[in-house]
């Protein structure tokens, strides 16, 4: 007997999901835990499977809709079995979410002209005539700006790729991470297409990207965060001499012990530096802490949470008991999460209930930067780059290597004084960096 499959909760926190992609379709047989389709959530995306065997004879709602918990979205039964009614009891239902329309133009400006149509493909026996011209990908917009995320492009600089040569598979044409995979490598760059004319007096159309469902969740919790979480800072500038050096020398250390064709580990100051945070919290346990309505919670574990940019903004990973891993597991366990966040492959559980957060922005070049609590911990360590410029030595003036970290508090949680313990214990560690191998 056909049955109606509908949205089921793939999140704790999940209130709705994007259908990303179907996995099966009409007529397919489907067997208990077949993949049926992945649904991008509010942390990641899931996987949706059946529960039950028989055809697929309905898909209710296409794939990048965006879906409700409990709606309709196929209907299961035997093969040739009349769904009619059961269609329009799912169709009456509800209805996949429509994508946010594009943002009107203002009132004051004249509509813009409509844009040309597109070319036919060139016939086979062209293909060779056009083999010199520019390639205009769907990612390119009309106004010539290639549709990417920061990480996308910051990836495509690193591995050389002209991103204005690679076709998007994401909405509307937006270049993913995926889509860098079979790339041309080393591409020369391509100047920008001429900008669509505009009439005297018209503003050029903006570019109109459905929120996905992990920007919906950023955008809500962090204004939550900023409106009721009270924010204070505190700034340190690290003399970061010693880490530097220590890096440098487990490094080395890691690639003489690595096999001959074997590709040596690495460790990153923001490893050191997770390591050198969970056991400054082990000291000063008033800041691994959370804000309760009746209580304060001082947490009996070091549970950090490490913010990673992914294609569509940030997610936080957990370092579960950072404190009782030696630098080299947190290393490795850092690059496994932080690999899986890209790919969205990390699972629920695996993003929540750390202790403490670590944003670290110093691969971009950013000196020093006020983070944004991720509730409902109590507090989070921004880290700058490590910087090179002249330090006092005793009476003289020498190279040095310079770290700055910002610490934002919950005031309900830690006060200044509780604040400025932690980074002196910081302080010293980073300073002293052989005391977080100990």
């Amino acid at each position: 007997m056909a049955k109606i499959l509908e949205m089921p909760k793939l999140s704790p926190t999940m209130e709705e999901g994007r259908l990303a992609t179907w996995h099966k379709k009409e007529g397919d047989s489907i067997n208990i835990d077949d993949l049926l389709a992945e649904v991008e959530t509010d942390k990641a995306t899931m996987e949706f499977r059946s529960f039950d065997k028989g055809t697929l004879l309905k898909l209710l709602v296409p794939a990048g809709a965006n879906v409700i918990l409990g709606q309709p979205v196929a209907i299961l039964g035997n093969a040739g079995e009349d769904v009619s009614a059961l269609e329009a009891q799912a169709r009456a239902g509800g209805k996949a979410a429509p994508a946010p329309a594009p943002a009107p133009a203002p009132a004051s400006a004249p509509a813009p002209a409509p844009a040309p149509a597109p070319a036919p493909a060139p016939a086979p026996e062209a293909a060779s005539a056009n083999a010199n011209a520019p390639i205009v990908p769907e990612s390119t917009g009309t106004d010539g700006r290639v549709k990417a995320s920061p990480y996308v492009r910051k990836v495509a600089r690193e591995q050389g790729l002209d991103l204005a040569r690679v076709r998007g598979s994401g909405p509307h044409g937006r270049i993913v991470s995926r889509d860098l995979e079979n790339a041309p490598k080393g591409a020369p760059a391509r100047a920008l297409a001429t900008r669509a004319p505009v009439a005297p007096g018209e503003l050029a159309k903006p570019e109109s990207v459905p929120l996905s469902m992990m920007r919906k969740t950023i955008a809500r919790r962090l204004t939550e965060s900023k409106q009721t979480v009270p924010h204070f800072y505190l700034t340190v500038d690290l003399d970061a001499d010693a880490l530097v050096e220590l890096r440098e020398r487990i490094n080395a250390d890691l690639a003489a012990i690595a096999g001959k064709d074997e590709k040596p580990e690495k460790v990153s100051l923001n490893d050191l530096l997770v390591k050198a945070c969970a056991i400054g919290l082990r000291r000063v346990p008033e800041c691994n802490a959370q804000f309760t309505p009746d209580a304060i919670l001082y947490h009996q574990r070091v549970d950090i949470s490490v913010a990673v940019a992914v294609e569509e903004g940030l997610v936080t990973p957990v370092v579960r008991d950072a404190d009782q891993k030696s630098v080299r597991e947190i290393s490795a366990e850092v690059r496994d999460l932080a690999t899986r966040a890209r790919a969205k492959k990390l699972k629920p559980e695996e993003m929540m209930n750390g202790t403490f957060s670590i944003s670290n922005l110093g691969m971009f070049g950013i000196d020093a930067f006020a983070a944004v609590i991720n509730p409902p911990e109590g507090a989070i360590l921004a880290i700058g780059q490590a910087r090179r410029e002249p330090v006092v030595r005793g009476e003289q003036v020498v190279p040095g290597w310079k770290l700055a970290c910002t610490l934002s508090c919950d005031h309900r949680v830690v006060d200044g004084a509780v604040g400025a313990t932690f980074l002196r214990e910081l302080r010293s560690l980073v300073e002293h960096p052989t005391r977080i191998l100990l």
